[in-house]
């Protein structure tokens, strides 16, 4: 088992980000290594370079998603975790795939639509190719499966269609690129907004209020979720209901924590004298889940040249796979000399 995902170098990395994406990382680490097989782990800073963005806090931010990484369980030793912009076999091979990526599929991604229309001065090209880079990024290790949150499915869709793609016309017969399977979390694959229950929580687009953030303080993860939104039901009737946004996400977030399902969580919750009691649950199994990565961040990020160091001996072993990639797939195009 190969397994391989990405995650953006911007913002701080919040609750959603942290059940959704991060844990499975982690999850995925140890099925690797259980099966003989290899996780791979890429801070995707060209995907972050699509958008406006500050230079100097895009490092300081790849700095950070790395400790942060590290701290919730990654191990480089037992992983590949490393920057996208040091393997430049990802861009080349990206570029070779644009050949068999059609303009329509690109134009139909649900993120480039939503994502172009807050571009108040430039809606870059980068930001429409974004997929194509990314499926490039998998591509290049041969994986099978990808760690992803919910609203990166289209994007499986469309990267499974450019492998499959690639082969029948390049491939005679050969399965050259692999096409992965997405691996979407049952419970918490989407986090709300605690202010905006209809909004998924963001690392850039939701309220500072409705967002937990993985480095937060135990008193303010209290707080906010505290203030969460519920509903006037009276009496309060703790359930999963599509009416019900508010009360539904808590009980998500408490199930993820507790490893549960959001009925059980419920069902642990049926003497509830009322939501101050759910808010109370969630704030004691999210303050318990994150304390320990909080803890551990402090330590690794402030030695930026082990996180660099890190970065850099992980490159190189992304390096050696996606080279064997990329010269399989020039050959079969005909790209560059015969070899």
């Amino acid at each position: 088992m190969r397994i391989f995902s990405g995650i953006q170098p911007t913002g701080r990395k919040h609750l959603g980000n942290y059940i959704g994406a991060i844990r499975q990382y982690v999850d995925g680490q140890q099925r690797a290594a259980l099966g003989g097989g290899l996780a791979i782990f890429c801070i995707v800073d060209l995907h972050a370079i699509t958008v406006a963005y500050d230079p100097a806090e895009l490092r300081q931010r790849t700095y950070d998603t790395a400790a942060l990484l590290i701290a919730a369980g990654l191990d480089p030793a037992s992983c590949i975790l490393f920057r996208q912009s040091d393997v430049p076999e990802q861009t080349e091979l990206c570029w070779l795939l644009a050949s068999v990526t059609a303009h329509g599929d690109l134009n139909r991604m649900h993120q480039f639509k939503e994502k172009s229309e807050t571009q108040r001065e430039l809606v870059s090209a980068g930001l429409f190719f974004y997929p194509v880079l990314q499926a490039a990024d998998v591509l290049a290790y041969r994986c099978d499966e990808v760690p992803v949150g919910e609203d990166q499915r289209q994007h499986i869709e469309l990267m499974r269609d450019i492998a499959e793609r690639f082969n029948a016309r390049f491939g005679d017969g050969r399965e050259l690129l692999i096409s992965p399977e997405h691996r979407i979390p049952e419970v918490g694959a989407r986090i709300m907004d605690l202010q905006d229950p209809e909004s998924k929580m963001s690392t850039t687009a939701a309220s500072e209020e409705g967002t937990i953030y993985v480095l937060d303080e135990p008193e303010l993860i209290k707080r906010k979720l505290n203030r969460a939104v519920t509903d006037s039901d009276d009496p309060p009737r703790i359930a999963c209901d599509p009416d019900k946004r508010g009360v539904t996400n808590l009980l998500e977030i408490l199930a993820a924590c507790k490893a549960i399902s959001p009925d059980e969580a419920a069902a642990e919750l049926a003497d509830a004298r009322g939501y101050g009691d759910l808010k109370s649950a969630v704030s004691d199994a999210v303050i318990e889940m994150l304390a320990p990565v909080r803890e551990r961040y402090e330590l690794i990020r402030a030695d930026e040249q082990a996180l660099e160091e890190s970065l850099l001996r992980g490159a190189e072993q992304a390096r050696e796979i996606a080279a064997a990639t990329l010269a399989d797939v020039r050959s079969a195009m005909g790209v560059g000399p015969v070899g």
